[in-house]
């Protein structure tokens, strides 16, 4: 009995390490891939396209109602001690530092991370992979590099349209339904976000950015199983993504807080 639970996690470990080296292997070649090959910048505008532009109108309802739900969550809070005039700062700041670029790329990930290993995903298991083989095209400089730089340089984007439209709608609940002065909302804002807010937030959008398009084209890459494969390489790219999204949103708050 000892020996086969020994013997079960010994085999777990095993499989971990090896898909964590395959992981960061993927990883390293992709980014050999971009360096050492020509860019295909046209590519490179598809998938930011794809990635950005077609996520905005999530990106913004998201950052508008977040915004506001923190407006009104903030109100009730402050109106006890008296400090209503400080729903500005925290609004802001919630959504700079942390909401905006973390629901940004949540949302990302579940609408253009899922795509794009279904995708790929759909490209191994009809083996149009192995036909750009075939035809000697590095695949990774077509499907791979294009994807990643472009989740890297548009996330940030969106995450800016986000933090602003929480911004705007926390002032519209201050507003137009707590009655609250505007010049004290936009006041407090001046007064306490720094410019170091701003960029900790768009270097945490960049990283969330990696990850989303890194994880969703290793899981499409390495597609197996027919039609069934693509669904479960879809559904691990949403829920692995999200989750290191979270993970690493801990670790880059400590680092971007000793800096």
């Amino acid at each position: 009995m000892i020996l086969t639970i020994i013997d079960a996690i010994g085999i777990a470990t095993i499989s971990l390490c090896d898909g964590l080296g395959l992981f960061a292997l993927f990883f390293l070649r992709a980014i050999k891939t971009l360096f050492y090959t020509r860019p295909k910048f046209h590519k490179w505008f598809v998938q930011m396209e794809h990635i950005g532009v077609d996520s905005l109108i999530i990106v913004i309802l998201t950052g508008i109602f977040t915004g506001m739900v923190l407006a009104l969550q903030s109100y009730i809070g402050f109106k006890r001690v008296g400090g209503e005039q400080l729903i500005g700062t925290i609004v802001a700041l919630g959504m700079i530092r942390e909401l905006g670029p973390v629901l940004t790329g949540l949302m990302v990930a579940g609408r253009a991370g899922s795509s794009i290993a279904a995708e790929i995903g759909t490209m191994r298991i009809t083996e149009q992979i192995d036909a750009l083989r075939t035809l000697r095209l590095d695949t990774f400089q077509y499907l791979v590099v294009p994807r990643i730089v472009a989740g890297v340089l548009i996330l940030p984007c969106l995450a800016l349209f986000s933090m602003i439209c929480g911004i705007v709608g926390g002032y519209c609940i201050c507003v137009y339904v707590l009655s609250l002065s505007p010049e004290d909302y936009v006041t407090s804002i001046k007064t306490y976000v720094e410019l170091s807010d701003i960029r900790g937030g768009l270097i945490k959008s960049t990283v969330f950015g990696l990850i989303l398009t890194w994880v969703g084209t290793y899981k499409g890459f390495y597609t197996s199983g027919g039609a069934r494969g693509v669904g479960i390489a879809t559904t691990q790219s949403v829920v692995t993504s999200s989750i290191m999204i979270l993970i690493s949103n801990y670790f880059l708050t400590k680092m971007l807080e000793q800096l």
